[in-house]
């Protein structure tokens, strides 16, 4: 029997993972949740792990509300965990992986560096279809609890679609947070040439880098998935893992270069 795998990048008691299991449950999902122990953003699809006596730690959890539901805190990044479960973790691989609901969107080219969208490509380059969930808190008031519940709420209409999808199809969905009834029709979307904001880095004293944000200024692609976030659609976009460039005439410039 098929199941559904379900990890994020802001750790095992995340609130954003417990409502997306939740909702895969309310599904009829056949759902195992598996997620780093520690906060891992920005980790992008790295296999990095923290092991002891060369093996991985797994720590069992119970997550409220799921009671029934396997749960694993893991000493490693949310990419390597999708990897071991593709790969020999349990009896038989997932059919699907679901990553979030991330706190943040994940926009832009910058999603290569996302742990959420980074487990998820990682799943289909082995064969899984996977979706990225990213709900917009950037602009959540302090205090105010995130609408987990409308991102989750998504998920019944995102399962029906990857049922319709080839093997290996990765989706990435960020949708805005504001109530249910003020979202705006999804909207597929492009890929921002950038995210919203970037990281800016520094050289303090020779010694430390200093690192911060910044919002990025000027025209927003029509049709990107920042335009159309910012006007309150969610949206949603194909993605892929690495491939080949075909549009640089590499063997020209190869011969070229050797030819001097």
């Amino acid at each position: 029997m098929s199941w559904t795998l379900i990890t994020n990048d802001d750790g095992i008691d995340a609130p954003g993972l417990h409502a997306l299991a939740a909702a895969a449950v309310a599904a009829g999902q056949r759902v195992v949740v598996a997620a780093p122990e520690e906060q891992s953003s920005g980790a992008g699809a790295s296999l990095m792990t923290r092991q002891r006596n060369g093996r991985v730690p797994v720590r069992r959890h119970k997550l409220a509300g799921l009671d029934g539901v396997p749960a694993y805190g893991v000493a490693a990044q949310p990419a390597f965990i999708a990897f071991a479960a593709l790969r020999g973790w349990f009896d038989e691989p997932p059919a699907l992986v679901l990553s979030g609901i991330n706190e943040g969107a994940n926009l832009g080219h910058a999603i290569a560096h996302s742990g959420t969208v980074g487990a998820a490509l990682t799943a289909g380059r082995l064969g899984a279809r996977a979706l990225a969930v990213s709900l917009d808190t950037d602009g959540t008031p302090d205090g105010v609890e995130p609408g987990w519940a409308v991102a989750a709420g998504m998920l019944p209409g995102m399962l029906q679609l990857l049922a319709g999808t080839p093997a290996r199809t990765v989706l990435t969905l960020n949708v805005p947070d504001r109530p249910a009834a003020e979202l705006l029709e999804l909207r597929v979307a492009t890929l921002a040439s950038k995210g919203r904001v970037e990281f800016r880095v520094n050289n303090v004293d020779g010694e430390q880098l200093g690192v911060h944000t910044v919002t990025l200024a000027g025209a927003v692609e029509p049709g990107s998935d920042v335009a159309l976030l910012a006007a309150g659609h969610p949206t949603l976009t194909a993605v892929r893992s690495v491939a080949e460039d075909p549009t640089l005439p590499l063997a020209e410039l190869l011969s070229a270069a050797y030819a001097r």
